[in-house]
C-alpha cells in the first residue's frame, strides 16, 4: 500500500506504551549531550556542521520511579554524521527495546532514518529522505511490508521518535539561538506514521535545583516537553503532563 500524506500531530506525544505505565512515545523526548547555549553555538553556515560528537546515558523515570534507560552516541560519518540510540523501556509486557540510526548531512537535514522493536511485539522500518518528501517501509512480523510517504515544507524534518531521546538534541541544534523567539519546524514520529509540526522557544535562565540551566519548550497542540541545559549538554527533558522525566548520567 502506498499513500502521500501531509499534515499535523493531534495526539499526545506521550502515548502509546507509556499510556500503559511506561513512556512510550514521549514524542518530544530524546535526548543528546550537544544541545548548545546561544553563546556556545557555531554559527550555521554551509560550511560548518552545526552538529558535533556526543556520547551518553540517560535514565527515563515516571512519579520518580525509573522505567527505562538509553545509550546513545552522535558522531562524523564521512562528510555526514549519523546519531544512534538503544534504548530499553519497561512495562507490565516485560522489556522492550529499541534502536534508531539517523544520518544527517551537516546543517542537520536528515538522509536515512532505521528503527527497529524487540519485545512484546517486532517491528522496524526504513525511511529515506530525498529533498522535502520521506518515504517510509513498515516491517511487521507475519504482514507483508507497508510503503507510506509524507511530504514537508522544508527538506529540514524533525526526526522525534518514541523513546528515543537523543534525538531532542538534534532539534535543538536545529534551533537558531540567536533570534530567541518560538521557531517552527516539520516533524515526523516514525513508529507513530505521524507527520506534523512543532514549536520551540527559548525561556532563557532557570533555576533548576539550584543550577542555572538553559530552557527550551517544545509543543504541539496538546503537548508540552522542557529540555534542560548546561554549558551545551542537555541535563533534563521534562514532561509535566504524564510526570516523566529524562536525566542524564
Amino acid at each position: 500500500m502506498n499513500s502521500k500524506t501531509t499534515g499535523h500531530i493531534s495526539q499526545s506525544p506521550v502515548e502509546g506504551c507509556l499510556g500503559q505505565v511506561f513512556i512510550a512515545a514521549v514524542l518530544m523526548a530524546a535526548s543528546a549531550g550537544f544541545l548548545a547555549m546561544a553563546a556556545n553555538l557555531p554559527p550555521q553556515s554551509n560550511s560548518q556542521s552545526i552538529l558535533v560528537a556526543d556520547k551518553g546515558k540517560f535514565r527515563v523515570l515516571v512519579n520518580g520511579q525509573e522505567m527505562g534507560k538509553e545509550d546513545f552516541e552522535i558522531s562524523r560519518n564521512g562528510s555526514n554524521w549519523t546519531a544512534k540510540g538503544t534504548s530499553e523501556i519497561q512495562s507490565p509486557q516485560g522489556a522492550t527495546h529499541l534502536t534508531g540510526t539517523l544520518d544527517l548531512r551537516p546543517d542537520g537535514t536528515p538522509v536515512k532514518y532505521e528503527w527497529s522493536m524487540q519485545g512484546a511485539k517486532k517491528a522496524s522500518a526504513s525511511i529515506a529522505f530525498s529533498g522535502p518528501t520521506a518515504s517510509i517501509e513498515l516491517r511487521l512480523d507475519g504482514a507483508k511490508p507497508f510503503t507510506q510517504q509524507f511530504t514537508f515544507n522544508s527538506p529540514k524534518v524533525a526526526v522525534l521518535d518514541n523513546n528515543l531521546y537523543y534525538q531532542y538534541a538534534i532539534l535543538a541544534r536545529l534551533y537558531d539561538w540567536t533570534k530567541p523567539e518560538p521557531q517552527t519546524f516539520s516533524v515526523l514520529v516514525p513508529q507513530e506514521m505521524t507527520p506534523g509540526n512543532i514549536t520551540v522557544a527559548s525561556l532563557g535562565k532557570q533555576d533548576v535545583n539550584g543550577k542555572q540551566l538553559d530552557e527550551l519548550q517544545v509543543k504541539t497542540e496538546d503537548i508540552e516537553v522542557d529540555l534542560y541545559v548546561d554549558n551545551g549538554r542537555l541535563l533534563r527533558i521534562a514532561v509535566p503532563s504524564s510526570k516523566a522525566e529524562i536525566v542524564r548520567e
